[in-house]
């Protein structure tokens, strides 16, 4: 968060250096690309690296006390509690539920023609939200569908920050980005709000009539060493950042997954051959998720060239040093994805997309020069779900249409909530 587009802060040097430090308008910050530095202060050392005021005070209001703003011992009774929802074997229950939203989406933009331009980003954040309704609320956001669509759009348009939070105003100065989404947030609020209620009435006075939805998991999750369950607000704190963060995540994802397939149609048709082997004319299920490895790996690679989170930034607690490079008491470090996946002492042809350095045999890439959910403790718990979404959506998507980029259309990423197209990405979707 350190500009409100921080893609235009990178020169050539970033993409070769280790280490750059110095002095900023915001103060001394430092750029760390070298993957043992990054395990250094985000593993080794991860206590002394903290997340920052401005990051708090831009995340809080929208996302309240949940687990990706929530610290300390209210951190850790929240992962403790909350990972046994995000094993392999829970997140495979919820592909069908995936797969039938991808399947609504396809057929949609069939039964309009065999040939018809869409919004390519918008349709994928209607995608992944219909998905995560599925999954989370077993379809409780029917009603209100069309109204989140419009206030999620509104809402990722907007940017992640406000001027006034990144020169540190205090907090009862008016910010401008804050009043504008104010209408969206709290439409978020009272929705899930009301969700999380009759959900939380239904359990108490019928529990067996409850679905068993990510939402009723929440409500049963138990920390595993106090036996310490969530309080109501939390639960409800920790559904809005499903939404928000799973939203984007994936529908970043695959916006831009598709967009790299239409400009390389080798990739593209061997994509189409393995869906068409492996899930044929019927809905993908969690037993082909295996065997969709190209799938699996051009995910991969649009995450390293189109990272939803293209800047990690921490606070040093007190003063350090990573590989030989002072770091000052309470100064910034960063590590950018954008950067990190596209450094060229990590990467042989960084700006090509490539998904075989995915696949099975592939050279081994180290663990800390790929960081598409971060790293270290408050690495995303919700990676696996994910993945899985964006597999499952993407196999079913070119399974049956291929999306091609509108004529004349120019591509340039731009750092809002997630990495998006700027203006949007117009394609056309053929039926195969």
């Amino acid at each position: 968060m350190l500009l409100s587009d921080p893609l235009g802060m990178w020169t050539s040097r970033h993409f070769d250096e280790w280490v750059l430090s110095g002095q900023s308008l915001l103060g001394h910050i430092t750029i760390v690309s070298d993957p043992a530095a990054i395990r250094s202060f985000m593993i080794d050392r991860a206590v002394n690296y903290v997340k920052d005021d401005l990051q708090l005070r831009v995340l809080k209001p929208t996302l309240g006390e949940g687990l990706f703003t929530a610290d300390g011992a209210a951190w850790k009774t929240q992962r403790r509690a909350l990972a046994a929802l995000f094993t392999p074997r829970s997140v495979g229950g919820f592909a069908p539920g995936m797969a039938a939203a991808a399947t609504a989406l396809v057929d949609r933009w069939v039964t309009r023609g065999p040939r018809r331009v869409v919004q390519v980003d918008r349709e994928m954040t209607r995608l992944t939200l219909d998905g995560l309704d599925r999954s989370i609320f077993s379809g409780a956001l029917t009603r209100d569908r069309a109204a989140v669509h419009e206030a999620q759009a509104y809402f990722a348009a907007m940017g992640a920050i406000d001027p006034l939070d990144l020169f540190g105003a205090p907090a009862w100065v008016p910010r401008i980005r804050r009043l504008r989404t104010r209408p969206v947030t709290r439409f978020f609020e009272a929705l899930v709000e009301r969700i999380v209620a009759d959900r939380h009435a239904l359990l108490a006075d019928k529990p067996g009539a409850a679905p068993r939805d990510l939402l009723t998991l929440l409500f049963e999750a138990r920390d595993a060493e106090t036996g310490e369950g969530l309080s109501r607000a939390i639960v409800r704190d920790n559904v809005l950042t499903f939404l928000g963060a799973g939203t984007e995540t994936t529908s970043s994802a695959l916006t831009w997954a598709l967009y790299l397939l239409s400009q390389d149609h080798m990739a593209r048709e061997r994509i189409e051959a393995e869906v068409d082997a492996v899930v044929g004319a019927r809905d993908v299920v969690a037993d082909d998720l295996p065997h969709l490895v190209w799938t699996r790996a051009v995910i991969d690679e649009t995450l390293r060239l189109y990272p939803t989170a293209p800047l990690i930034q921490r606070m040093a607690v007190s003063a350090d040093r990573l590989r030989n490079v002072a770091i000052p008491a309470r100064s910034t470090v960063v590590y950018a994805p954008w950067v990190l996946h596209r450094h060229r002492k990590l990467w042989e042809r960084p700006e090509v997309f490539d998904p075989t350095r995915f696949l099975p045999g592939a050279p081994a890439i180290d663990r800390f020069a790929y960081l598409p959910f971060g790293a270290g403790p408050r690495i995303c718990i919700g990676a696996s779900f994910a993945l899985q979404q964006a597999v499952v959506s993407l196999a079913t998507i070119v399974g049956r249409l291929r999306v091609d980029l509108l004529a004349g259309t120019a591509v340039m990423p731009e750092h809002r909530i997630t990495l998006r197209p700027k203006g949007g990405l117009p394609m056309l979707a053929t039926a195969r």
